[in-house]
């Protein structure tokens, strides 16, 4: 036996335990709900092939359907600039070296690993249409506040502006993305003549393009994903104003009890963020940078 092949052999016994658990607890589920969703299925009997019934049902009878759907673009239309522009803004203050920097950045971190269900609970006393904190700071300034999560026109863009106070994620990355440009390219660019926001158009933004494509690329995959919070704080209402998709994915498969519709569902959620990614990547090259790819005259 050749080197090469004892060390493959050792090499796949190695990841052994993580191939099992990935293809028992992870694969097999994956392969088996592309099955359920061309099943009836309510989990206390055998499913039944029911063939593409759910998903013709999906498309041309369920009208809630499509209203998930369209909270959920919704909100991730909103969700996902929204906080990127906070986490971008954020990441350039904290990557200044000025006094007490690590505690900012913990601060504004913080709220990205506190649990989802404290921090609704939380924003639910915020959004209090009587007595909430911004109905009353708008009150200040003899502004009427809305109903916000009580109101059907409102409620999806409380969901939003909430959405925004977790950017801490993505500004750890883009914070990792600021420290990782050349000091050389700012210092060029100083000599040129250039001043701050042409330093930040021409040099901070395209060397930061490939950490912005894979924030946004990651927040719209979990912005389609949305389920603590509206769970918590709305189920889905006011008159399935804020019903997302995967929270009506949730009441289908456990107040209803019909796991193939759910697993049709599911593989739908699967294709529509398949195919925003692969768009996503394919207008990449238009608007990503990588650094090999700036030459000295500014083209690609």
């Amino acid at each position: 036996m050749s080197l090469a092949t004892r060390e493959r052999i050792e090499f796949y016994i190695a990841i052994s335990p993580w191939l099992i658990g990935f293809l028992w607890y992870t694969g097999g589920p994956i392969i088996a709900s592309i099955y359920f969703s061309f099943t009836d299925w309510n989990v206390l009997t055998p499913p039944k092939w029911a063939g593409l019934s759910n998903y013709v049902e999906l498309f041309s009878v369920d009208p809630i359907f499509w209203v998930s759907l369209y909270n959920t673009a919704f909100y991730t239309v909103g969700h996902v600039p929204l906080t990127l522009l906070f986490a971008l803004a954020t990441a350039i203050l904290v990557n200044q070296k000025v006094k007490f920097v690590t505690l900012f950045r913990t601060i504004y971190y913080l709220p990205a690993v506190t649990a989802g269900v404290a921090v609704s609970i939380l924003w639910l006393w915020i959004f209090n249409p009587d007595f909430g904190l911004i109905n009353y700071a708008l009150s200040l300034v003899g502004i009427q506040g809305p109903g916000w999560l009580f109101s059907k026109e409102w409620a999806k863009p409380a969901l939003i502006l909430m959405s925004a106070w977790g950017f801490g994620e993505a500004m750890v990355i883009l914070l990792a993305g600021l420290q990782g440009v050349p000091t050389h390219l700012y210092e060029a660019a100083k000599i040129d003549g250039a001043n701050v926001w042409d330093e930040f158009r021409h040099v901070t933004l395209p060397m930061l393009s490939p950490v912005i494509f894979f924030v946004i690329i990651v927040s719209i995959i979990g912005s389609f994903q949305v389920f603590t919070s509206v769970y918590v704080m709305t189920r889905g209402g006011p008159a399935d104003a804020t019903l997302m998709y995967v929270l009506q994915m949730y009441f289908k498969a456990f107040s209803d009890l019909k796991m193939g519709y759910t697993s049709a569902m599911a593989w739908i959620l699967f294709t529509i963020i398949l195919a925003f990614t692969l768009i996503q990547f394919r207008m990449a090259s238009r608007w990503v940078y990588y650094e090999g790819d700036i030459r000295p005259g500014g083209g690609r």
